[in-house]
């Protein structure tokens, strides 16, 4: 009699946390390149993780979400070669000195980008020996900003775009310089005269302000917990590496620097090191505070 009420008590307590506890995609498709917002609901855990279980599995670590109460999240980047198809993720916290595993599905689908020819001066298109060893030390140090993860959370309120203005190439398009180099479009371009002032998207600390040979006058703001935007082909950089910039404020203006064939501004995001749709990574943060 005694087992038959322990485990009576066990079911009923594992059933009263299991509704307690909800765990969700904000959307369970998205494209590849684009940023799934996963949310955990529960009281009293710690030590959330995930594991998205493919070839190489991508391990990210849940945050707290300033903005909900009891609420933590994890933003997980899909690469742009990511191969469309249903990817189980599998989430692990503690809860009273026991460890729990729960899991999810994410379906990735082709996000069917377009494609687009664009000529260059040879000088800019084909570097020579000096040119190959700055942009690989370029990348390099990037990618090192790229895959800090600031524990420390940034902004407090919604991102916005770094101006009003026409895109003029979408991110994702499918990329032929000269008919020689494939590559895709790493940003999202805005049409802007040389002089036009660029704002901050969101407050943050400048990891990056250099001008790089490929985006030219670049300013990159780290706004913690892995979340990344860059603003490329600048005139004017008005800040430099360890400022606190403010969201709205002017951080530099437009330009044609950088390996380009007109004025305009090249923004673009990195999430936990991966390079993704900025305006949908907008949209997906943005998620956080509602």
């Amino acid at each position: 009699m005694m087992i038959k009420k322990l485990i009576l008590l066990t079911l009923l307590f594992n059933f009263t946390y299991a509704q307690e506890l909800k765990l969700f995609f904000e959307e369970n498709t998205i494209k590849n390149a684009q940023t799934a917002l996963l949310r955990l609901q529960a009281k009293d855990i710690s030590n959330a993780k995930l594991t998205l279980l493919d070839k190489e599995t991508l391990n990210l670590n849940f945050k707290k979400n300033s903005f909900k109460k009891n609420e933590y999240y994890a933003l997980i980047p899909i690469s742009y070669y990511k191969k469309p198809k249903k990817y189980k993720v599998i989430i692990s916290y503690f809860k009273n000195d026991k460890k729990y595993f729960k899991s999810i599905k994410l379906n990735v689908i082709d996000g069917k980008y377009k494609s687009e020819t664009i000529t260059v001066s040879k000088s800019k298109f084909k570097p020579n020996k000096q040119r190959i060893k700055r942009t690989k030390q370029e990348y390099k140090d990037a990618m090192s900003v790229y895959r800090s993860i600031s524990e420390k959370i940034l902004w407090n309120e919604d991102f916005i775009y770094p101006m009003n203005s026409k895109i003029t190439s979408a991110f994702g398009t499918k990329r032929v310089y000269n008919n020689q180099l494939k590559s895709y479009h790493s940003g999202t371009d805005f049409r802007a005269k040389v002089g036009t002032p660029i704002i901050a998207s969101n407050s943050g600390i400048v990891r990056i302000a250099q001008n790089r040979f490929y985006a030219g006058n670049s300013i990159v703001i780290d706004h913690g917990h892995g979340v990344y935007s860059c603003y490329y082909h600048l005139s004017k950089m008005n800040f430099k590496v360890g400022d606190f910039v403010k969201k709205g404020e002017t951080i530099g203006l437009s330009g044609a620097t950088g390996r380009i064939t007109g004025p305009h501004l090249h923004y673009a995001f990195r999430i936990n090191g991966i390079q993704v749709d900025p305006l949908q990574a907008i949209k997906i943060l943005n998620k956080l505070n509602n």
